[in-house]
């Protein structure tokens, strides 16, 4: 926020605002997640300082759709993980993915990947401590020890790892304090869920500080088995790691993290089969045709479970040698898993896999940032990022062989083998070239290399390898007339690298490579700090064209061992336009109002593949322009108010949530058809409504307190999520007229936890 307030009339205040457009929501406790290296000062109680571009710069000076969240913030809502920022910034999806590990799924402004292969990047890229993690498993993060998170909505191709499209949501943890001490806390709520978490920073000398962390959380799940009634989709996840950081100088740090993420879990599904498909003839009839509500927390098939480990290590060096800062950032991760998954969800054994993915993945940046005098300043550097993965798939379909494993069954599974290199130099520029006036610009100039090989019982199916290169640039410029108002405009071109379809099953197919997509973004906007600093009220406008999208296609094979594959291609465009508004009033002392407010309008443009003709048999051309894109909600909405009290003891802290989600699909699939369809274009009219998530109306809740006990801060927090138990599905997919299956968000939730900090 910054310090100066709006000294104007409130009427003439509320023009200013209606003429002009932002988003940001703000906070109201100071966050200090600065880049490291830069200078700190002292900064005003209710201004945040963040490094969305690199810089240090605080909220409202940062030309650029923002919203940051502080670890208070976290602490007040009694947030768990990544998911509950869900509706806290604009046009914000988060969802959990059960087909992978810690996986989710996440759009920005209707951007969005929502797959758990590893041969293509996230659309919205997870930035933890600087490192991209590669692949949207493991992007499912635990909020504990959290210094600050800044989702930065539209492409981001200048400045944060990998390019990405639709946005990056950039996770700072607490460094090493140098200092000794406890943060700690234990947790218990419904589902027999158990929480432990503890960091503990230890001095080693002058120079050298350690931290350690230890995250556990266990859950028996929310869904039931019919046969029997026991829980389904427990799980259990164990976080460890240290962080060491070096200062041997004033002008020198380094900071080694080692950590390990090790998950077990039961990757429950629900049945959505209906009478339209193959197994349903299959399945019993009471499994069949049920709804897409309360139905979903009632589950039949076999049992499953998944191992997943991944150990980590980054190291962030900063080099302050005066008119430059330098900045490296290095980063490895790999990951092994192993999972079995019952995808019909059936009592019958119908389609049941063993899916297990070796994948490693390292990145190095580099980065020098300063100043050409006062009214320029700079950020450039160089990215280099390669990953590699290994898929083996054993399938048991239409075996009707429950229990036996399908590593034995299966004597053609598929071997999948992935590459990715890639390079890029960026820049970006900020330049004062006249009074209270700005101009931003930059690029990233980025080359990739992809290779995959697809084999099926040990015999090569097919193989491809292609190069993707792509200069992104971006330019913008901020006014100022005041300090309390900042309007901007900006124009920002995002890019995503072609590949390989890992689920093909025919050699053309495999071997045939998918482009890149683009998205070229232009936004007005403006930051308002009005009232006496008391509100800060931010509106933005954006349109994205969408070009060349990546889409991923079920269609029949007959030549593919499973008489279906699914392959990726490039199908038309699409055009993404919205406002975002959000406000944080701050009318009395102790009481923090916040909401915030996302439109979308969506639509396909000369969406047109292959389909099978319901008449004939045939493939012929299906028309999918009239479906709406995935994970595209009209509109979200949040309101919450915190509510702190001192006491004799120490204070109190309420905060109540409400978070409104709008009906999405999450797969484009056929619902419908019109049109000529037996030689084409046949017409699909939507998406299936098996694949919708209906309106999602989540109030949550927590009242905490905190007080001294022996010299220590403690704290108890009864917290509730989900309070009014509004039930559905996160995620439904359909299987080209075979089978379908969802997952079930969770109910309604509630516990206590009691935590200590010294």
């Amino acid at each position: 926020m910054a310090s100066a307030c709006v000294r104007g009339a409130w009427s003439a205040a509320l023009i200013r605002v209606a003429l002009t457009s932002s988003a940001l929501t703000c906070i109201s406790m100071p966050a200090l997640a600065q880049e490291a290296g830069a200078e700190t000062a002292s900064v005003d109680p209710n201004e945040i300082i963040v490094s969305a571009r690199r810089r240090s710069e605080t909220l409202q000076e940062t030309p650029v759709a923002i919203t940051a969240v502080n670890s208070a913030m976290i602490e007040d809502k009694a947030a768990l993980n990544i998911g509950d920022l869900m509706g806290t910034a604009p046009n914000l999806i988060i969802t959990n993915q059960a087909s992978g590990a810690a996986a989710a799924n996440l759009s920005i402004r209707g951007l969005t990947y929502a797959d758990v292969e590893k041969s293509a990047e996230p659309t919205v890229g997870v930035v933890v401590d600087g490192v991209f993690i590669g692949t949207s498993t493991g992007q499912f993060f635990d909020f504990f020890d959290i210094e600050q998170i800044e989702v930065l909505r539209g492409p981001q191709g200048t400045l944060f790892g990998r390019n990405t499209i639709g946005g990056v949501v950039n996770i700072r943890r607490t460094r090493p304090t140098g200092e000794l001490g406890v943060k700690a806390e234990i947790s218990y709520g419904r589902f027999d869920t158990l929480a432990t978490r503890a960091v503990v920073n230890v001095p080693l000398g002058q120079n050298l500080a350690l931290k350690g962390f230890y995250f556990h959380n266990q859950s028996d799940g929310w869904y039931r088995q019919a046969q029997d009634g026991r829980r389904r989709g427990g799980s259990n996840n164990e976080n460890f790691g240290a962080s060491l950081l070096a200062t041997p100088t004033d002008g020198f740090e380094a900071l080694l993290t080692i950590e390990k993420q090790v998950q077990d879990f039961d990757p429950a599904t629900s049945i959505l089969t209906n009478s339209g498909d193959a197994f349903c003839a299959l399945a019993p009839a009471q499994e069949c045709n049920r709804n897409t509500t309360g139905d979903l927390y009632t589950v039949f098939g076999e049992p499953t479970s998944s191992h997943y480990s991944a150990p980590a290590a980054t190291l962030e060096m900063n080099l302050d040698v005066g008119e430059v800062k330098l900045t490296s950032v290095t980063g490895y991760r790999e990951s092994e898993e192993g999972q079995t998954q019952d995808f019909d969800s059936s009592s019958t054994d119908l389609y049941y896999v063993y899916r297990g993915q070796d994948y490693d993945q390292f990145s190095q940046e580099l980065r020098a940032a300063g100043n050409f005098g006062p009214s320029f300043d700079y950020v450039v550097g160089a990215y280099y990022f390669r990953s590699n993965y290994e898929l083996d798939q054993w399938t048991r379909v239409t075996a009707f062989s429950p229990g036996v494993d399908p590593r034995d069954y299966d004597q053609n599974p598929q071997h999948v083998e992935g590459k990715t290199r890639s390079i890029a130099v960026f820049g970006d520029f900020n330049w004062a070239f006249a009074d209270k006036f700005r101009l931003s610009f930059g690029g990233r100039f980025t080359r990739d290399k992809k290779a995959l090989s697809n084999a099926f019982g040990g015999v090569l199916i097919g193989q491809g390898s292609d190069s993707f290169k792509k200069f992104t640039p971006k330019v913008g410029v901020d006014y100022r007339p005041s300090d309390d108002v900042m309007v901007y405009a900006s124009w920002s071109r995002g890019y995503r690298s072609g590949g390989f379809s890992p689920r093909a099953g025919s050699a053309e197919s495999a071997s045939r490579a998918y482009g890149p997509e683009t998205v070229d973004s232009y936004e007005i906007g403006g930051k308002f700090d009005m009232m006496g600093g008391m509100l800060q009220l931010n509106l933005a406008g954006f349109i994205s064209k969408y070009k060349d999208l990546q889409q991923n296609n079920n269609v029949f094979c007959a030549t593919c061992a499973t008489q279906n594959e699914t392959v990726t291609s490039n199908v038309g465009s699409a055009t993404i336009k919205g406002i975002e508004a959000d406000f944080t009033l701050r009318p009395t002392q102790g009481l923090t109002i916040s909401g915030a407010l996302g439109l979308l309008d969506s639509k396909f443009k000369g969406f047109i593949v292959g389909g099978v003709s319901p008449v004939t048999g045939a493939i012929i051309p299906f028309d999918f322009s009239n479906n709406d894109l995935i994970y595209n909600p009209d509109m979200t909405a949040s309101l919450s108010a915190t509510y702190t009290v001192p006491t004799s003891f120490g204070e109190v802290v309420g905060n109540v949530g409400y978070r409104y989600i709008g009906r999405y699909d999450q797969q484009i699939s056929v619902g419908g058809l019109t049109g000529d369809t037996t030689n084409g274009p046949a017409i699909v009219t939507g998406n299936d409504p098996r694949v919708r998530t209906d309106e999602q109306n989540l109030v949550d809740a927590s009242l905490t307190t905190r007080f001294d006990l022996a010299g220590t801060e403690a704290h108890v927090t009864l917290f509730g999520r989900n309070l009014l138990d509004d039930r559905g599905p996160t995620h439904g997919f359909t299987v080209g007229g075979l089978f379908a299956f969802g997952t079930a968000r969770e109910p309604r939730t509630y516990g206590v936890t009691l935590g200590v900090k010294y």
